[in-house]
């Protein structure tokens, strides 16, 4: 894969923990997730495993296109890899993924933030702690603080992170999704001169 990237999801879904989070952030987003593609079609992160109870959490792989982000704002960001950072990255997620009962959500180091103070418990992450985590151990970013400490809108502020866009969730991902569907059917009924040409049109969008 050539010039490949990883993306970084920032999104406020104004629900009330959120909204409590917010009060001591003061910062527009707070919840990070993960993703391979700028699609958004596959994306983790630790967070609720239910919508109705915030308190009960863990690893997630999130559908972003369901009504719980329906009014999520957001802001994604990308950022440069290699193809086997990118591997790695992809390799290590899977294998959270598989043992997804192992871990829980770190709720104590959450709040801890609030006193800056650090606190860690083994297989337990809240959502920046866990990106965090995953971007240092796969050797993307190395970060200079306890990564318990790390907050979503931190991710703004680092080298190399390119915000490609900030509104509304759904929004962003209806246009890319048409994008993706007039690009595949293009694909399918012109010549490889005329697909090169819409491929950059995308590439800039």
């Amino acid at each position: 894969m050539s010039n490949p990237k990883i993306y970084i999801l920032l999104t406020d879904t104004g629900t009330i923990f959120t909204r409590l989070i917010k009060l001591y952030t003061k910062k527009p987003y707070n919840h990070a997730s993960i993703s391979f593609d700028p699609q958004l079609r596959e994306v983790y992160s630790f967070g609720r495993k239910t919508a109705a109870n915030p308190f009960i959490g863990g690893f997630v792989k999130e559908n972003i296109r369901t009504n719980f982000f329906k009014n999520a704002r957001c802001a994604c960001l990308s950022y440069p890899v290699t193809n086997e950072q990118l591997q790695y990255l992809k390799d290590f997620i899977e294998k959270m993924e598989s043992e997804k009962d192992l871990y829980s959500y770190n709720l104590l180091g959450l709040f801890a933030i609030i006193f800056n103070k650090p606190f860690t418990r083994d297989n337990a992450y809240f959502c920046s702690q866990f990106v965090a985590a995953v971007l240092q151990e796969s050797g993307i970013v190395h970060f200079t603080k306890p990564l318990s400490l790390v907050t979503p809108h931190e991710f703004m502020e680092m080298k190399n992170f390119q915000v490609i866009y900030q509104g509304n969730l759904e929004n962003y991902y209806q246009d890319i999704d048409i994008q993706t569907k007039g690009f595949k059917s293009y694909n399918s009924a012109h010549s490889p001169h005329e697909k090169n040409k819409l491929g950059e049109t995308l590439a800039m969008s």
